[in-house]
């Protein structure tokens, strides 16, 4: 059943269907570059409104995120609007690490609601003076997109929170197409400033997830990346989300797709191959997803703090005297930090019981350690942040009462606004930094107190020591935050096992100064060379390395609403038309027709695997022409073929890949390799047996001259690695036997070496041509791996022939997809029509009927010829 919010796009996004008034009028067409459109036979053409030449223009990176990097308000005594730079924000940050030669564009919402009729001239004053371009969202729609659908299913779900959970709103349809809506919208601001030709297109965050299907439908050559700032669920998780698909497939119309680590990464890749059947390889570090025809690469890389920003504040002279003003403060007491944002996943009130734990299990420690505990305020005030902030207080509150005093607290905690300065003091002076969220997509803490613990000039004269004094520092990690990769040299905890982080914290305080100070310089080393800057100049490295085949493919838009994809083939891959083959093929006079069974002939996923009476009289009225040699080229055993054909009286049968062969009914088998020795299958069979008992779904065929492990009805995931460790497995047992182990579509076969399909075409073509028949047409049609073998061999073997005597070839493969052959066929369907077409065409002015399930109309071949 086709799920609602496939919706037509435009249907979804209109004004009328959501009741939402309509954005404001786009920036003056005189204010951008000309679009170029892109074209399905791979030609750009510019606007007609331009006649400028996009070479005159410098390459722009347009950055797109929910919020622009901006702070706005307004002046009190002019009324206008004041804008500046947020130097906090990681959009900002990052233009320090791209490239050069390009402008940066930010595209994005400001913080602050602006009249309707202020927000031309907005628009035009922030893109003169900070290239930033407002998208002025309705405030009604932008509350259903951002406080609604992003705020209240993509990021709890996100942060494994299911709707079950008290307070968590179950799916509102509404909300998600708001949410579309409101990308709508940004994607209408992209298109305003973007030449498709020269300009790279980078969107973050859940948010934005739909943008690159709206700027593919756009432009289907623009070169897109987008990076994901939170956590990806595993497949479970995310699978419970009513509109899964559509939000992957969004995600798969970019070129590049970036995660902080790879368990996130990993995630959605098995969600890509779980839902909707895509799988993945690893070439050469870089990891891709082939999907219709493009390949979708994979970025592992967490995100880097601004250097310089942190070292100014460490400069700044408020800085060194709140150093001084802390140290006096807490002197005698060894500080531990924790810098969270008030939110249910941040472990706050788990990290405060720890301290409890710690306390009490080590009461030497009461008067010793506190914990200073900065509360950033809340992004969003709902209920459930309410809940988790009081309960943070009760418990703080109750562990001070317990083990404090007059002069002594365990817990301080600041809720406030604290400066950066201010904060790069508690950084600089604290022993240790505990980050304990329950999940956080990455988290920037430990990578700024670790360059604060570094320090400078101004910090050693206010803590009185040396400026070549060794630096040290502590820290203690949550596994579930997405730094705690990067940080080796951490002290790792699960923030639900309250003792273990106790441990983990008085480990940290009681390490040697030694040890402490190894521990600091391995994670310095790697924070202050991955920053902020090399974030983001390998994204851009890596996005300009993805696009690199725009233009070497055609591209044909197909798909509906948010199941849009771009198809994109070599202009020398294309759909083999019965127009095209059929005037070859009446042309010639001694063909071989090659065909593959299962997915060509059969559909692969088919319970019934025999062949339709349809497909049996298709067949038959090709072999019936004495001009004709027809094979079927099967992986499949003898016996089933013999049956399965028996009504076939000319056609020829090639069994398990060419092992066994016939030339028709009334002929006997012949072996390929009548001499192999299968002493190989005592060695391989058990291990074979082995792994289907350890896979549920899977299952072992016994041939004459192979074994095959099937694992197309087992779990994908579990089936795939079960597969790759078979497929070692059995290589290496199997080294010193005569026998190839390969992998096919949902397979490890292991037959003797020398037997491919590639040798039956070949020994088909050459015994034609020894009895003086010399094929003038072949065709070959396959969908699997070893039908590659068949399109090389003819291929390879007629193209050498004389440029007199050599045939027209048509190697074609089912399915849109990487492949030797020049054409393909869309599925099995294609594949009957075709050659049902040229059956007809073997009798000259027959006029037939395709009453089938191949093609419901009646064709005249004599007018089509």
């Amino acid at each position: 059943m086709v799920a609602r919010s496939c919706l037509n796009l435009l249907d979804l996004v209109s004004g009328d269907m959501l009741n939402f008034p309509q954005t404001p009028r786009s920036l003056p067409r005189v204010m951008t570059d000309p679009v170029i459109i892109s074209h399905g036979d791979g030609k750009q053409s510019n606007d007609d409104d331009s006649g400028v030449n996009s070479s005159e223009h410098r390459r722009k990176i347009i950055i797109v995120s929910n919020s622009l990097p901006l702070n706005a308000k307004r002046d009190k005594v002019s009324g206008r609007w004041c804008f500046s730079y947020d130097e906090d924000s990681i959009f900002w940050q990052l233009k320090d690490g791209l490239s050069p030669d390009a402008d940066v564009v930010y595209v994005g919402s400001l913080k602050v609601d602006v009249d309707a009729s202020e927000q031309d001239k907005v628009s035009l004053q922030l893109l003169e003076e900070f290239n930033c371009l407002p998208t002025f969202i309705p405030p009604e729609l932008y509350k259903q997109f951002h406080d609604g659908f992003c705020k209240q299913h993509l990021w709890p779900l996100f942060h494994y929170m299911l709707p079950m959970y008290p307070g968590n709103r179950r799916f509102d349809r509404s909300q998600w197409q708001a949410y579309v809506s409101a990308n709508k919208i940004f994607a209408d601001k992209v298109m305003e400033v973007l030449n498709p030709e020269d300009d790279y297109v980078w969107v973050h965050d859940y948010h934005l997830m739909v943008l690159p299907t709206f700027l593919r439908k756009r432009c289907s050559r623009v070169k897109l990346g987008f990076f994901l700032h939170s956590p990806f669920p595993s497949s479970e998780i995310y699978k419970t989300l009513p509109v899964r698909g559509e939000i992957l497939k969004a995600l798969l119309n970019a070129d590049l797709v970036g995660f902080h680590t790879f368990d996130y990464a990993r995630h959605f890749l098995s969600c890509c191959r779980r839902m909707l059947g895509l799988e993945h390889e690893s070439k050469r570090g870089y990891i891709g997803l082939e999907y219709s025809g493009r390949t979708i690469f994979i970025k592992i890389l967490p995100a880097g703090i601004h250097m310089g920003r942190l070292q100014s504040a460490l400069e700044h002279p408020s800085s060194s005297e709140k150093v001084r003003e802390i140290h006096q403060q807490f002197k005698g007491k060894k500080l531990i930090l924790g810098v969270d944002d008030m939110d249910i996943f941040k472990g706050v009130s788990l990290k405060f019981l720890a301290i409890e734990q710690l306390l009490q299990q080590y009461p030497e420690m009461q008067g010793e350690i506190t914990l200073i505990q900065i509360l950033n305020p809340p992004s969003s005030a709902d209920k459930d942040v309410e809940n988790a902030k009081e309960e943070a207080y009760i418990t703080a509150r109750k562990i001070n009462q317990r083990f404090g005093s007059e002069s002594y607290e365990p817990i301080t905690i600041i809720d406030r606004h604290v400066p950066f300065y201010e904060k790069a003091a508690y950084y600089a002076l604290a022993e240790c930094c505990i980050v304990n969220a329950v999940r956080d997509g990455l988290n920037l803490v430990p990578y700024k107190y670790t360059v604060c613990r570094q320090g400078n000039s101004k910090v050693d004269e206010a803590l009185e020591i040396a400026s070549d004094s060794p630096r040290a520092s502590a820290l203690v990690v949550s596994e579930f935050i997405g730094c705690s990769p990067s940080l080796s040299g951490a002290i790792r905890v699960n923030p639900w096992d309250i003792d273990a982080v106790a441990e983990a914290l008085n480990l940290a305080i009681t390490m040697p100064d030694g040890e402490k100070q190894l521990r600091h310089e391995k994670h310095y080393r790697y924070v202050s060379s991955h920053d902020v800057a090399y974030w983001a100049r390998s994204f851009e490295q890596d996005l300009v390395f993805s696009c690199k085949d725009h233009y070497r493919n055609c591209c044909w838009g197909i798909g509906f609403g948010l199941n849009f994809r771009i198809l994109s083939l070599s202009p020398s891959f294309r759909r083999l038309s019965i127009d095209h083959i059929v005037p070859a093929y009446k042309r010639s006079s001694c063909r071989a027709i090659f065909l593959d069974y299962d997915g060509t002939v059969v559909p692969q996923a088919s319970i019934v695997k025999a062949p339709s009476p349809e497909v049996i009289s298709v067949l038959n009225n090709l072999c019936s022409d004495v001009n004709n040699t027809v094979f079927i080229v099967s992986g499949r055993g003898k016996t089933s073929l013999s049956e399965w054909f028996d009504q076939c009286e000319n056609l020829g049968i090639a069994a398990e890949h060419g092992y066994f062969i016939r030339w028709g009914k009334q002929t006997s088998w012949q072996m390929s390799h009548a001499d192999t020795d299968f002493a190989w299958k005592r060695i391989a069979e058990p291990v074979m047996r082995s792994y289907m008992e350890a896979t549920d779904g899977s299952s072992v065929e016994i041939k004459d001259s192979a074994l095959v492990w099937h694992y197309r009805d087992a779990d994908p995931d579990f089936g795939s690695w079960q597969a790759m460790e078979l497929l070692d497995h059995l290589e290496n047992v199997l080294a010193n036997e005569p026998v190839a182990v390969k992998k096919g579509q949902h397979i490890i076969e292991v037959k003797p070496q020398g037997i491919t399909k590639g040798l039956v075409a070949q020994e088909v073509l050459s015994t034609l041509t020894k009895k003086g028949k010399l094929p003038d047409f072949v065709l070959c049609i396959g969908d699997d791996r070893s039908d590659e073998d068949m399109f090389e061999s003819i291929l390879t073997r007629c193209y050498s022939a004389t440029s007199s005597s050599a045939p027209e070839i048509f190697a074609c493969t089912v399915g849109q997809k990487p492949s030797k052959a020049k054409y393909y066929l869309d599925d099995t369907m294609d594949v009957m029509s075709l050659l049902e077409g040229l059956g007809a065409a073997s009798v000259p002015k027959l006029r037939y009927s395709t009453e089938t399930p191949f093609e419901k109309r009646e064709v005249c071949f004599e007018n089509i010829l």
